[in-house]
């Protein structure tokens, strides 16, 4: 399954120096309000050292990590709704990601204007929020327009569709994101289509100075407070950094990190963080011509993992032979974990569990 992250903020937040951090292909970093008219998008591997250890056992020809799609949006200012900046043209953008990543100004830097005058992250994250809320609101009152009139001649479905929708909407015109709406299911299923954009999980990043990577500062430190009452997730990373970072090989980067008392790039930090924000987990596919990692939802069974891989797998579905991620490295074989019993044999209803090393058997 493709995972899909937007990385939002204000202009001039350090979105795409992160852009480029994290991605394949390459954006231009300027010192000027929008100088962007369209979205970046690239791909980055998820890291995962377990799929290194599996291949010091099982050899393959090349390893394939779990992969993530980044969008980088152009950066947003008050009324981008309404046309200020570049205007309300990243809308469709946001859309089709499945997490925001909300990059937070927070350093200093003479040479780089802030927007707004002054440098004030939550400010920002209001800002941006406010933006998108209003876009909300705009398509539930569209919606609301729609079933009234079957909800005023009786229809049960639509009486109910719009006691929901009125529902989200006094939770917008009170300033709040739909994230933090209480909902029933049922109730969900009524905007499902809608791709709301304050429903998305967001991960706040504060973009701080080289030396504030380790303990934060006051920016930072505001942002913590303002999010404490939330189930946000909060990152500190040093956006110009992590581009020196990227920029080195394996070994001169493990020297660096140590220089500058990190054990690993932010990013990969920020990696997992989306993973776990979106209660992903990946299973292992071995042997042959490659080593690779897959990307599912928790709770998925054995077919629905195997129809990620290809839907053939699904439909013909037998069996799945089973091999947990710690048996394989403490016995140190495929052989060893048969003849210890640790390799199990699943059917349609086996859960996968993360790093779960999976053989499926099928027939079409």
């Amino acid at each position: 399954m493709g995972l899909k992250c937007g990385i939002t903020g204000i202009t001039n937040s350090g979105k795409t120096t992160l852009f480029n951090c994290m991605s394949n292909t390459k954006a231009t970093v300027t010192n000027f309000a929008f100088s962007s008219k369209k979205s970046n998008v690239g791909v980055c591997d998820i890291p995962d050292l377990r799929l290194q250890e599996i291949d010091k056992i099982i050899k393959a020809d090349k390893l394939i990590y779990a992969n993530v799609e980044i969008v980088d949006i152009p950066g947003l200012t008050k009324g981008s709704s309404m046309g200020e900046g570049i205007g309300n043209s990243f809308l469709g953008d946001i859309r089709q990601c499945d997490a925001l990543i909300h990059v937070l100004r927070c350093f200093e830097d003479a040479n780089l204007p802030h927007i707004d005058g002054s440098i004030n992250p939550v400010r920002d994250i209001e800002t941006v929020d406010l933006e998108l809320q209003i876009q909300d609101l705009e398509q539930i009152e569209r919606k609301i327009q729609k079933v009234e009139k079957a909800a005023r001649v009786g229809d049960k479905e639509a009486r109910f569709q719009l006691e929901v929708l009125n529902k989200y909407k006094a939770h917008l015109e009170n300033f709040q994101n739909i994230r933090t709406l209480n909902v029933y299911e049922n109730e969900q299923k009524v905007v499902a289509d809608m791709m709301l954009l304050t429903q998305k999980p967001t991960i706040y990043i504060c973009n701080v100075d080289e030396s504030s990577v380790v303990s934060g500062n006051r920016y930072s430190d505001a942002v913590k407070e303002f999010l404490k009452d939330t189930q946000a997730e909060m990152l500190i990373i040093g956006g110009k950094l992590e581009a020196e970072i990227s920029e080195l090989d394996a070994q001169d980067r493990a020297l660096f990190l140590e220089d500058v008392g990190l054990t690993e790039p932010g990013v990969n930090k920020l990696l997992r963080s989306a993973y776990k924000t979106l209660h992903l987990i990946s299973f292992f596919t071995v042997g042959g011509k490659e080593n690779r990692a897959w990307t599912i939802t928790q709770g998925m069974t054995a077919p629905q993992a195997a129809g990620v891989i290809h839907s053939d797998l699904e439909r013909g579905f037998i069996r799945a032979e089973v091999i947990k991620y710690h048996d394989l490295i403490e016995l140190g074989s495929e052989h060893k974990c048969k003849e210890a019993g640790k390799l199990s044999v699943e059917g349609k209803n086996y859960v996968v569990n993360d790093g779960d090393i999976l053989h499926i058997r099928f027939n079409v």
